[in-house]
This record gives structure tokens, C-alpha cells and sequence, in this order.
């Protein structure tokens, strides 16, 4: 099906022209639009922009959109699609929706440019840096030749943006990390990592919301819980956001009782 497929509706060609994200199928029930392969704020805004005309006048048949670094993937019910748009349906692809779906999205997309992504929303998290919650501070200040309090005050004095979510359930990658304190994935993963365990490899850091397996130095831990299953959303941090890690004591840690993963 693929791209010989969407040439077959001539609606589609209309929308044809550059500097539209392509969009491609992605299995047999959803579809990826692809911006720049590049990950920079200008693409992220992009991305979100999409995500909210999704979100604000989804199509009839979508089930859900995924954002990620330079994409959004869309899932959608083809026989609930098929059903709403009979009027997109070129002879003999009665049983087709991606080439639906991909019509709809270039309308989506569109008028989409025209559209500015919401204002962002600023979360600030509590991180208690080193000793057992931070087993890696040391090595990243050793690394990039700082002391650790200056690691602590690099890392606490940036704002982050949340590029998109992965890996486990509500894990965010953060981008705007310094370079004075990036440093390498750890030669050895750890086998288990606590949750709420703030990492740092490359020029990312991020927070482990689950006790998982893991690679990423780890310079503190927050007490915040970034997963809650039972909770709607169930997670803290949305594509989008900002986050501002700031400094608490091993007693402020343990005190925050009621908001202990």
C-alpha cells in the first residue's frame, strides 16, 4: 500500500508541496507524520502545533497521538475511518484507510501552519542530589572537571524542555542540559534503578519514573512520583512542558511523605 497507495487519491496531490512534513503509513492501523530529522525547539513547536489541532478537532476514527522528537504517530480504527469518510474512498479501496487518514492529516496539516503551540507549562521538581540518591554525582563532576556543588548548580539553574515521553511509561527526555556537565552513559547499565532517579548521558538528563534497568549517570533522586497509573493523566510531564529541578536536603526528601513514589 504505502506511497503508491496515497498517490492513488487525487485528493491528496492538492496539498503536495514543499516544506510539508511527509507522512507515511506506520503499520496497518496508524500513521506517522515526519517532520525535519533534526531536534531543536523550532521542530518541537512544529510537532506540538500538530498535536494540539489533533487533540482540539480529531478526525473521526482516531484513537490517539504520540509525539516524539521530530514525529507524531497516528492511531486510528480503519473501519471507523472507512465508515466516516466514504467521500475520500477511491475506487477499489473500499478496505484502505491510510490513504484516508492521509488525506485528512494533510487537511490537518494544512491549516496547521497558521497555528501557534500552546503556551508552555512550567513544573518544578524537588531533586535530592548525591549520596545514595546520587551514586553518579561525583563522576560527572570529576569528568568535566567541577566541584560537585557546581554540577548541583548547573543542573538546577536550567530550564528543560520536555521533548517527548519514552523509554517507560512517563519518562521524559530533557533537552537544555549544559555541556559543562554533560558525560557518558555509564559503561555498565545497572540492572535496577529506584524511581524517581535523576540521570544525566550526553547532552540529556531525565527521570526515571519506574524502578527499571538503566545506563544514564544518576546525580540525584525527587520524591515525586512521575507515573500513577490510576491517575489521569497518569503522568506528571507532557511533551512540551518545562521543568526546573531544584535542590532539597536528604531531610526535605524524606519529609515529603505524601508525595513519595
Amino acid at each position: 500500500m504505502g506511497n503508491k497507495a496515497e498517490g492513488r487519491v487525487p485528493h491528496l496531490q492538492n496539498h503536495t508541496r514543499t516544506g510539508l512534513p511527509r507522512i507515511i503509513p506506520l503499520g496497518d492501523s496508524a500513521a506517522s507524520v515526519l517532520f525535519e530529522a533534526a531536534v531543536s525547539p523550532q521542530t518541537h513547536r512544529r510537532v506540538r502545533a500538530v498535536c494540539s489541532r489533533l487533540s482540539s478537532a480529531p478526525f473521526a476514527g482516531m484513537l490517539e497521538f504520540v509525539p516524539s522528537f521530530h514525529s507524531v504517530a497516528v492511531y486510528y480504527d480503519g473501519h471507523a475511518v472507512l465508515k466516516a469518510y466514504p467521500q475520500y474512498i477511491a475506487p477499489g479501496e473500499e478496505n484502505y484507510p491510510y490513504p484516508v487518514v492521509a488525506a485528512l492529516l494533510k487537511d490537518l496539516l494544512k491549516h496547521t501552519e497558521e497555528q501557534e503551540a500552546p503556551a508552555p507549562r512550567t513544573v518544578r521538581i524537588p531533586v535530592c542530589y548525591g549520596g545514595e540518591n546520587g551514586p553518579d554525582l561525583e563522576f560527572v563532576a570529576r569528568h568535566n572537571g567541577l566541584s560537585v556543588q557546581e554540577v548541583i548548580d548547573v543542573h538546577s539553574s536550567a530550564d528543560y524542555l520536555v521533548y517527548m515521553l519514552g523509554f517507560a511509561p512517563g519518562f521524559p527526555y530533557l533537552g537544555g542540559l549544559s555541556p559543562a556537565i554533560s558525560a557518558p552513559r555509564r559503561s555498565s547499565p545497572r540492572l535496577v534503578i529506584p524511581a524517581g532517579s535523576v540521570g544525566i548521558a550526553g547532552d540529556q538528563t531525565g527521570v526515571y519514573p519506574l524502578e527499571t534497568p538503566g545506563g544514564w549517570q544518576l546525580i540525584g533522586r525527587t520524591p515525586l512520583a512521575l507515573f500513577k497509573p490510576d491517575a489521569m493523566p497518569p503522568v506528571l510531564l507532557l511533551a512540551g512542558d518545562i521543568v526546573r529541578f531544584y535542590p532539597v536536603s536528604f531531610r526535605e526528601f524524606s519529609d515529603m511523605g505524601d508525595e513519595r513514589l
